[in-house]
């Protein structure tokens, strides 16, 4: 029978920091959760269960790692610091005895990582802060076996990527963390939560993966829409896709083709607008132009 987990508290996280020569970084976002009602929260909004294999990406000293791995049917932890890396398989082993065999560790970059040595269910983290947003798009494109995420970043960031067209926050990020589902903001979490304490507070997103747009455009060109149309956020499409498109001339024609106001910015138009616009320029319907993979 598993003995109950023992979470890591201040004092712990600072002795672990302190053995290992770590220091971690406020301006890279390196913060270290020490409340045990946080990750027990983290936790119960994912939602995983007994059948989870979840994706954990910067387990750092193992806060959250001994949460998921007292419910998880697996962990695969993701942790780029080899010296985190080779001392997580012990705390584990001390905090929560008869679970450790549960987590993997894998030593590497979760933004250039490509395989894993099992398909994970859920992306679950504390991410850090200045490398939130591309984590979460490359793993979801490159895991499709992940049917849910929820992670915790920087609350600005969180807004940002849960944002809805129209809104003063949405941008590239929140359409295209759109293409693979919709994304809420599943609550706030305080900066006296983490060691070292922040200069700000963090918030939680959460997706559920639904199928992406129908749409004869693929994935890639549907994000260099996304990226032209909010390069220069007060410019019309007209005008932002005008270099993609080849000419303001194309771009106004495959915007009218996608049914489109010429006249309007980016901020207004959903995922689904987007893959229109991009299949239009694709298919040639804007004067010959086309979007490049």
């Amino acid at each position: 029978m598993n003995e109950p987990v023992t979470y890591l508290g201040t004092r712990a996280i600072r002795e672990l920091a302190e053995r290992l020569s770590v220091r971690p970084a406020k301006a890279l976002g390196q913060n270290f959760v020490v409340d045990a009602n946080t990750v027990k929260r983290i936790v119960r909004l994912a939602g995983v269960d007994a059948h989870d294999r979840v994706l954990e990406v910067g387990p750092g000293l193992g806060s959250l790692t001994l949460g998921l791995a007292a419910v998880a049917d697996r962990v695969l932890a993701v942790e780029v610091d080899n010296r985190l890396a080779q001392a997580l398989p012990a705390t584990l082993e001390a905090s929560a005895p008869g679970r450790a065999e549960r987590v993997v560790v894998v030593n590497a970059d979760a933004l250039t990582l490509s395989a894993l040595p099992d398909e994970p269910t859920k992306l679950v983290a504390n991410l850090p802060y200045n490398i939130a947003v591309p984590v979460v798009l490359h793993l979801l494109a490159s895991f499709p076996s992940l049917g849910s995420v929820l992670v915790m970043v920087q609350l600005e960031v969180a807004e940002r990527l849960a944002a809805a067209p129209g809104s003063r926050t949405y941008g590239a990020p929140s359409a295209k963390l759109a293409w693979y589902g919709a994304a809420r903001l599943a609550g706030t979490v305080p900066r006296a939560v983490f060691w070292p304490v922040p200069n700000v507070d963090s918030g939680l997103v959460a997706l559920q993966r639904t199928a992406p747009p129908a749409t004869s455009a693929t994935r890639d060109q549907v994000f260099a829409v996304i990226d032209a149309a909010f390069a220069q956020r007060r410019k019309m499409l007209r005008s932002a896709l005008a270099r993609l498109a080849g000419s303001a001339a194309a771009a106004r024609a495959a915007l009218e083709s996608a049914g489109v106001d010429p006249a309007t910015r980016g901020e207004q138009l959903d995922i689904g607008a987007f893959a229109a616009v991009a299949a239009a320029l694709s298919a040639g319907l804007g004067c010959g132009a086309s979007v490049h993979d």
